[in-house]
Parts: C-alpha cells; structure tokens; sequence
C-alpha cells in the first residue's frame, strides 16, 4: 500500500541581492527571505530552492515554486514535509 505524500506549502518574500541568504522574520502570512543571489536567469530561484531543501533534508527535486516564478512573493511545496515541521523548524529560525 502506497503512503499517501505528505507536503507543505510556504508563502515567502524575497528579497534578491541580500549580503548572504537568511531567513527574515515572518511577514502576516508569508516569510521574509534573504537571498544573496540576483533576479537574472533564475537565480533567486535556484537559490530559494536550495535553501529550503538544505533546511528541510529534502532533495532539490522535492522542492518547486508553484506559484510567483517572476514575483517577489512565491508559493513554495515541498514533497515529504509534513505542515506542523515547517512552523517547528522555521520558527525557530531567527
């Protein structure tokens, strides 16, 4: 019988060209994201999704953008985390 996948999304704001990428405080609904990498030819992105995959023990390929490829603000999900880890481990972040 196959385990049903488990997956969380995160709402974030990035922030490109930061002096090293860091988690920032949370934002209403969204976290702050420090990324050291600039906007150009998906660079954020790749960064982004690196960071959360280090963060969570995950593969790179178990963490997608989903939503705001092109936007400050992403939607991103992760293959394999459970909800309620996002908010223990980000929480304890900053």
């Amino acid at each position: 019988m196959e385990k049903a996948k488990t997956r969380a999304r995160i709402a974030v704001k990035v922030q490109p060209r930061a002096k090293n990428t860091a988690l920032g405080e949370k934002l209403g609904d969204a976290y702050k994201l420090r990324l050291a990498a600039p906007p150009v030819d998906g660079k954020a992105n790749d960064t982004c999704v690196r960071f959360f995959a280090q963060r969570f023990g995950v593969a790179l390929s178990a963490v997608r953008i989903v939503q705001g490829l092109s936007s400050r603000r992403k939607i991103i999900e992760i293959e394999g985390v459970d909800p309620a880890q996002v908010e223990r481990i980000l929480g304890h972040e900053r």
